[in-house]
């Protein structure tokens, strides 16, 4: 390895890892805090993204194999966004109805673990492993990103009407 490209490699693997350490931080403070939960505004997050995606499909639509990878990424996404939801902390306030959230630590998890698999397919990429097709990483990942946001956000949005049907009925 040459000497003069070694502080540009530590500079480039450490900015990233400082962005996500300073976001986890702020992230971990109001693991537990209970924030409002607006279950009407839950539909916003992945009608934007169905829009995001949709765009970006209609501009670079994936080429043979890459749709298959991209349906077996919004599977996971699917199944990773049903399972995040479910960590979700959702209470009703028994006499004002109010609806909260609170964010376990295990979602937060579930997101840093998502954010290593990802550096880790990068690296593996970059150093010898298999060549990758940028737009088909990208339709991937926005393919995951698309299951995954639209189906935490109804599997809280089913659990929080069910909730607030139960508390009301008593």
């Amino acid at each position: 390895m040459n000497p003069a490209h070694a502080p540009s490699d530590w500079v480039r693997y450490a900015i990233p890892v400082a962005v996500i350490a300073v976001v986890m931080a702020f992230r971990l403070r109001s693991v537990g805090r209970a924030r409002p939960l607006k279950i009407e505004r839950l539909w916003i997050v992945p009608a934007l993204y169905i829009v995001i995606a949709t765009v970006t499909f209609q501009a670079h639509p994936p080429i043979g194999l890459a749709w298959l990878w991209c349906l077996a990424a919004l599977a996971a996404g699917i199944g990773l966004g049903w399972q995040r939801g479910r960590m979700m902390r959702i209470e009703v306030d028994p006499e004002t109805h109010a609806i909260s959230q609170r964010t376990s630590p295990a979602a937060l998890l579930l997101i840093l673990g998502l954010i290593v698999v990802r550096s880790a397919a990068r690296n593996t990429a970059q150093f010898g492993g298999p060549a990758l097709d940028v737009m088909t990483v990208t339709d991937v990942l926005i393919a995951f990103a698309l299951g995954l946001l639209a189906t935490q956000r109804l599997e809280m949005w089913l659990r929080a009407r069910r909730l607030l049907a139960a508390a009301r009925a008593l």
